[in-house]
């Protein structure tokens, strides 16, 4: 609730209070056409004042409870001094000198009338609030669907900003395992020429020790076998 909302429609309401407190003992002076005037700007008065209590109802309906309640408490004290101010102008009457009785009644018809089109006035502007309270809560579940909608636009783009740093250390991970793969290939090239050396070593292993055997061979048949003959 807007506290400083809430006071300025009070300071308003005491306004309109006060200026109408003056007019029950003005019309018990006045009559004719100064009565009507007046009569139709208690009326206007008595509309605003239930305007601005109907604004300040609406205010509190967000304060907290404790607070709620002691101002509701008020509020009903206002209306029901708006109801007094509203029978004491009612059953005030004209003021003496040249009227009549006939006179008299025929300016309780007029007050009754605008009276009438007074309550027409301010069922009107009950209306209006409760169009504008519509209003105001379609704007809010507006403003809602606008935050939620900016929400999961947010989201959607926090996913396709992941999605994309997913993207790329799939790629980086790709190509480690092209890398890897280039370096198997080349270690089995390696390792297939290592072991043709081996085996070349090998075989070159046995020729030597076969020539080494035959030169051994050699020899002692030299050394023994010719000696004998």
């Amino acid at each position: 609730m807007s506290s400083e909302e809430f006071e300025k429609l009070h300071e308003i309401y005491k306004s309109l209070c006060e200026e109408l407190k003056l007019m029950p003992e003005r019309a018990l002076k006045s009559h004719g056409e100064e009565r009507k005037r007046l009569v139709r700007t208690f009326d206007e008065r008595h509309g605003e004042a239930e305007e601005v209590l109907q604004g300040m109802e609406d205010e509190l309906r967000a304060a907290p409870s404790s607070y709620r309640n002691a101002m509701s408490t008020k509020l009903r004290m206002y209306r029901r001094d708006l109801g007094k101010l509203q029978r004491d102008m009612k059953n005030s009457p004209p003021g003496s000198g040249s009227s009549s009785q006939t006179s008299e009644g025929s300016h309780h018809g007029i007050y009754s009338s605008q009276n009438q089109q007074s309550t027409h006035v301010q069922s009107q502007r009950a209306l209006l609030l409760q169009g504008t309270d519509c209003l105001n809560n379609a704007s809010q579940s507006i403003e809602r669907s606008q935050r939620i909608a900016a929400e999961t636009d947010q989201i959607g783009t926090d996913i396709i900003e992941e999605l994309g740093e997913q993207r790329e250390q799939l790629d980086r991970s790709r190509n480690r395992l092209v890398d890897t793969g280039e370096n198997l290939s080349r270690s089995r090239k390696i390792l297939r020429a290592m072991s043709r050396r081996v085996v070349t070593n090998k075989l070159l292993l046995g020729i030597i020790i076969l020539m080494e055997l035959a030169i051994l061979g050699a020899v002692i048949y030299l050394k023994f076998f010719r000696r004998a003959n």
